[in-house]
């Protein structure tokens, strides 16, 4: 009998967070689509990954804030591999402003993307996850459990996010689908700041999210960490 070989779906997977996760999943041999709004950008981040693995990665331009974009990038899944086993929903985009100044544009993108977006990838992805009873990670943030200046759209998407994730996780393990959020604090990416080794070796690095990822989809089927907050050990490196 032929070997398995699982497949992941990642949304936002070509920088960051996402493609850190990327990177540790195809060394261990697990088959990776990447996702991004940007054709060039998934097609440049899945050739440096199958450097990694040869043929193990397949970039595919898809935005999370359309249901119907969402669902073509599951079905061009299926068609190179014929099977979904885990999805890892981490697209997501931070604006940051008091309310005063907040626009509603920016309100709605950060609504759209770090929420419905994960709505919308679910959606997409429930029937080929049943079929493998397979596992669904959403990476939502502390700021999903503490406000902060500036932070109202944010905040709202994250606190939106911990709930519809720990509530879809009810709806689900019953049907042998996993679900787990996972909620780092500062990690070194593109996402606030322009990283740089020397100034951000303190922070969460994205393979460490992606060392996380690993170890929940090897654990035993029986244990659901349904919850994970992740900090770096030494605030600031202290």
């Amino acid at each position: 009998m032929a070997e398995i070989i699982k497949t992941a779906l990642i949304t936002g997977g070509s920088k960051g967070i996402g493609y850190g996760i990327a990177e540790v999943l195809i060394k261990e041999g697990i088959r990776v689509a990447i996702t991004s709004r940007s054709p060039e950008s998934a097609d440049a981040a899945a050739a440096s990954l199958n450097k990694i693995n040869p043929g193990f990665a397949l970039g595919i331009a898809a935005d999370v804030r359309d249901l119907a974009s969402q669902q073509g990038a599951v079905d061009n899944i299926l068609r190179q591999w014929n099977r979904l086993d885990y999805v890892i929903a981490n697209a997501g985009v931070g604006h940051f402003a008091p309310i005063q100044e907040l626009t509603p544009e920016q309100w709605q993108e950060t609504i759209d993307i770090n929420l419905t977006g994960v709505f919308y990838t679910i959606k997409a992805s429930l029937s080929a996850l049943k079929e493998t009873a397979g596992y669904f990670i959403t990476i939502a943030s502390l700021a999903g459990t503490n406000f902060f200046e500036k932070g109202a759209a944010y905040n709202a998407s994250k606190f939106g996010l911990v709930g519809f994730s720990q509530a879809v996780m009810l709806d689900l393990r019953s049907e042998g689908i996993r679900v787990t959020t996972i909620m780092p604090g500062s990690v070194a990416t593109e996402f606030g700041n322009n990283p740089t080794s020397e100034k951000d070796a303190w922070k969460i690095q994205p393979e460490d999210i992606g060392q996380m990822v690993s170890d929940l989809l090897k654990m035993h089927p029986r244990t659901l960490p349904s919850k994970i907050e992740v900090r770096p050990s030494r605030p600031g490196g202290k």
